[in-house]
């Protein structure tokens, strides 16, 4: 059978660096950081002190107090961002065959605030069981899909994909084969993530996992430099509507790309530490490209994974060499993290609107913080460190790896009818 296009035709985001898709963008061009030291907790007694939270937010503007209360904080930028990108795409809901129309969304963790706090409350009341009856709906890390379909009335496919940092672009890939396979009109995918907090900073402090560069910490993300020691965390939410093209041009819609390829592999190695050959990079990419039926060599922007972590860019720098050859030197290749941190389930996310963004305006977003090239890195190639470029961007592929050993990659193509 003849597989159906996938369009994009949506877009919304709540980030680090804005609470919308256009103050985000901005930020990322213009490479600002959004780390800074942290404000939901005390971090005296903790080694990380920084990371890139969300910046003035309350939740009172977004959702009335007895609503607020039902929701973890990840599942309520969920809401937020597909809100955006909901009224972006313009959909006019009543008109949709809700039984194709689905919510597939993503969180690595899911409600860690949330559990967290109760736990805090059995402890700290002598053990005595008087858990919220919001407790589970509020935890479980597939409840964002549940909201965000009950709230639009979509009746198709539903569920969560959780593959730690690969969450949300596995979600992006899942949603576009049910449409390809014309099992969905369209969908709301993306993904979430709201770890900042004593137990996500303490665990990932506990695995070496994040920077403890506190007197730099502006600075502090650093993907493919040589004095890089973890990465920054981060959170928030986007989301993509993604659309049968078809469809969406009978209803007139906006459309930003095409989604045309995705691939999963598996490293089958490491708890948390990527393959050092970049084996399972190099199979995700390969698969990618093929599953898009395009050439290597059509490629002018890879959207890196780019952690910050020692291993971790080594490994996604060998998988692009193996991937690309030669053509690896005429490419764009650039890390956001560096900027918005890593939002762990949500980084593949609102990184697929980086690169989208990237082909509508032809702008490659930086990788800042760099100052000192690592003898372990082919330096020939080009991170587009400190400051964004120009370039005319007809295909950007996107890397998101997981701990776990999960891989995942999608392909962007600027849209032709």
């Amino acid at each position: 059978m003849e597989l159906k296009r996938v369009v994009v035709t949506g877009l919304g985001a709540i980030t680090p660096l804005g609470n919308n898709v256009e103050s985000y963008w901005n930020s990322l061009k213009n490479g600002v950081s959004g780390s800074e030291l942290i404000t939901r907790f005390d971090t005296t007694k903790f080694k990380t002190k920084f990371a890139c939270e969300v910046k003035q937010y309350k939740s009172t503007d977004y959702f009335d107090r007895k609503e607020s209360r039902k929701l973890d904080l990840y599942a309520q930028y969920a809401l937020i961002a597909t809100d955006e990108a909901v009224k972006d795409s313009k959909l006019d809901i009543k008109s949709l065959n809700a039984d194709k129309a689905g919510v597939i969304w993503a969180s690595g963790i899911g409600g860690i605030n949330t559990f967290l706090d109760e736990i805090k409350g059995f402890v700290n009341g002598d053990y005595t069981p008087r858990f919220n009856p919001f407790f589970i709906p509020k935890m479980i890390s597939d409840i964002a899909s549940g909201h965000i379909s009950i709230k639009y009335g979509f009746e198709g496919p539903n569920f969560s994909t959780v593959s730690a940092c690969a969450s949300s672009t596995n979600a992006l890939i899942d949603a576009m084969n049910y449409i390809r396979l014309g099992k969905a009109d369209l969908f709301i995918a993306g993904g979430s993530e709201a770890a900042i907090n004593e137990a996500g900073v303490g665990g990932f402090n506990a695995m070496q996992a994040i920077s403890t560069n506190n007197e730099n910490f502006k600075t502090a993300s650093k993907p493919f430099d040589a004095s890089r020691d973890g990465f920054v965390m981060g959170e928030g939410g986007g989301a993509l509507i993604l659309e049968e093209y078809e469809h969406a041009v009978r209803r007139g819609a906006p459309i930003y790309a095409e989604l045309i390829g995705g691939g999963m592999s598996a490293d089958a190695y490491h708890l948390t530490a990527p393959q050092p050959e970049g084996i399972g990079a190099t199979k995700v990419m390969k698969s990618t490209i093929a599953d898009a039926n395009i050439r290597p060599e059509e490629i002018d922007y890879i959207n890196a994974h780019g952690t910050a972590t020692p291993l971790g860019d080594i490994a996604e720098t060998k998988g692009i060499l193996n991937v690309f050859g030669e053509h690896a030197y005429n490419l764009n290749i650039s890390a956001t993290k560096s900027m918005h941190g890593h939002l762990l389930g949500a980084a593949g996310a609102i990184e697929a609107i980086a690169a989208i963004f990237a082909i509508k305006e032809g702008i490659i977003p930086p990788t800042i913080n760099f100052a000192n090239e690592d003898p372990e890195l082919d330096n020939k190639l080009n991170f587009t460190f400190n400051e964004a470029q120009k370039k005319d961007v007809k295909m950007v592929l996107s890397n998101n790896f997981g701990f776990g050993g999960h891989n995942t990659s999608v392909i962007f193509k600027k849209f032709e009818e």
